[in-house]
């Protein structure tokens, strides 16, 4: 088992746990409150030249021509960059960790799939020249059929938004075309629920909003290197994200990077530097390019908007005996970052409830809107807040408090999640019944006396027959590290015995079940655990 080694951040770490109640003084404190901070746009490199780019008007279409003869000739202009000017014109930030493929032109050639998509650069003496020398770009567009709705696009005969994956989901291993979760039988625990209750969710993408806007300032150095001043998030990405595009040893570039003025995700994705570097390769010059406010609300990447259908089954006492979910999360045009949110989605359910039979479909898809990227524990946060109103509705529904409601169900030490893995450090019941407290909020004695400590395990431990979905199997190719859908050896154990109060008994006897045996996996990272 892989432990953090604490001995070695010893003199940097107290796990006391005693920082709540009292005032600590932030590293960066004092530079914030005197205005000292220093920031990447802080910058006033000589000679230095402003680079902004041409995006798109439409949703999707063709790019039939474009006509730069009066910008080329307009005052202060040093440079015309297209997308043939990039060396690799294709990429994804998380190809880095051979995690999806390359689908994303840093400028687009032949097409463009999202309002505001970069088709061009143009680097001038100042950003007011840069900007009439933008109104000046003529662009014959072919406009072509657009799809907004993550469902509309999984419909037959649908747009195709991104060529790289034509059926406008992502395909993990070059097969899935989303994350699978089962776990029991979740159809036939419905048929025997008391309620069956069924609910959509609908999260809108949210703009970060940052008070310092995406930017970089590259610059030449000497013995052909680079420095870049950057307001990322994400430095070593960055630096090899640009070496990938860019094609040169990622010591070619010295990045700078120090307080970021707000991110919140929003800089995970490396916008601005490979531009600013290739302009500063092509014209010799420091080259500045930072988003504006309206680039940064209309272009920049949002948190991604989520749609999540719920179906729960719960008996009459309140325990839940199955749960069914169907979540989308809208990338937009291309990848990013999203294909992992769906990842982060299936490895969340069913939330924080031993539930003895759960089923769920996860898809990263396609739409004609802006890319989606990082925000706030994206892919976690916004199946949370539909999974915590449905306890809500749920309690409701049979008449409980919410607060005991959660308490039943919660995990407990011992118990076995539907990802196979025994739940461990358990706390929700505490977190609850503290809650509860601070609120005044009054809960039954048995509930104040519940403990995630006793009542685990046992037949709650058992890992119940699962029907695996009829499809071919085959190898994990190379190209993604993470493991999916993996098949448990076949193993038989005993049935399960009728559980303590009150943990949820299955809804009808089962057969011997397949046990996963010994070796346990992450459902995100593939890590196996003895």
């Amino acid at each position: 088992m892989l432990e953090l080694r604490k001995d070695i951040f010893a003199d940097e770490r107290d796990d006391n746990l005693k920082e709540i109640g009292k005032g600590t003084q932030r590293q960066d404190m004092l530079g914030h409150v005197t205005g000292t901070s220093s920031y990447f746009n802080d910058h006033k490199l000589q000679g230095m030249l402003h680079l902004k780019v041409v995006r798109s008007t439409q949703a999707h279409a063709r790019l039939r021509r474009i006509d730069t003869t009066e910008a080329e000739r307009s005052a202060g202009v040093r440079r015309i960059i297209r997308g043939a000017d990039v060396p690799r014109n294709l990429n994804t930030l998380l190809s880095l960790i051979n995690f999806g493929k390359d689908d994303e032109p840093s400028l687009a050639v032949d097409k463009v799939r999202y309002k505001g998509e970069p088709i061009l650069a143009i680097v001038a003496d100042s950003e007011r020249e840069a900007f009439e020398a933008i109104a000046k770009v003529k662009i014959d567009y072919e406009p072509l059929p657009t799809v907004f709705d993550v469902e509309d696009a999984l419909k037959p005969g649908a747009p195709v938004v991104n060529e790289t994956y034509p059926k406008n989901t992502f395909t993990y291993h070059d097969v899935y075309d989303h994350q699978r979760l089962r776990f029991g039988d979740a159809d036939a625990a419905l048929a025997t629920a008391d309620h069956v209750l069924e609910q959509r969710y609908q999260m809108s993408p949210i703009e970060h909003a940052p008070t310092e806007t995406n930017g970089a300032i590259a610059a030449p150095d000497t013995n052909g290197r680079y420095v870049v001043y950057t307001s990322t998030q994400a430095l070593f990405f960055s630096v090899d994200t640009c070496a990938k595009i860019l094609d040169v040893p990622s010591n070619t570039f010295h990045f700078i990077g120090g307080t970021v003025g707000g991110g919140f995700g929003g800089k995970v994705d490396t916008l601005t530097e490979p531009l600013a570097i290739l302009g500063a390769m092509l014209t010799g010059r420091p080259v500045r390019y930072v988003f504006g406010r309206e680039e940064e609300m209309q272009y920049g990447p949002p948190r991604g908007a989520e749609r999540i259908y719920i179906k729960d089954g719960v008996m009459r006492d309140g325990r839940i005996v199955a749960r069914k979910i169907r979540a989308y999360f809208d990338s937009g045009a291309y990848t990013r970052l999203s294909s992992y949110a769906a990842v982060k989605c299936a490895a969340h359910l069913p939330g924080p409830y031993t539930i003895p039979n759960v089923y769920g479909d996860v898809y990263c898809v396609f739409t004609n809107r802006t890319p989606a990227t990082a925000m706030r524990g994206f892919g976690v946060t916004a199946m949370d807040f539909a999974i915590e109103c449905q306890m809500d509705k749920l309690a409701n529904l049979v008449g409980m408090d919410p607060m005991e409601f959660r308490i039943l169900n919660a995990y407990r030490d011992g118990d076995m999640k539907a990802h196979r893995r025994e739940a461990k450090n358990t706390a929700l019941i505490e977190c609850v019944q503290v809650a509860a407290e601070k609120a005044k909020w009054p809960i039954r004695d048995e509930f104040k006396r519940a403990s995630s400590r006793k009542d685990g395990g046992g037949s709650r431990a058992a890992i119940p027959v699962t029907q695996a979905d009829s499809r071919a199997r085959p190898a994990v190719p190379s190209q993604q590290r993470t493991s999916y859908d993996r098949l448990p050896p076949t193993v038989t154990r005993e049935p399960p015995r009728e559980p303590p109060s009150p943990a949820p008994p299955p809804p009808s006897p089962r057969p011997a079940a397949p046990s996963h045996g010994a070796t346990r996996f992450s459902s995100v990272f593939g890590t196996r655990r003895r």
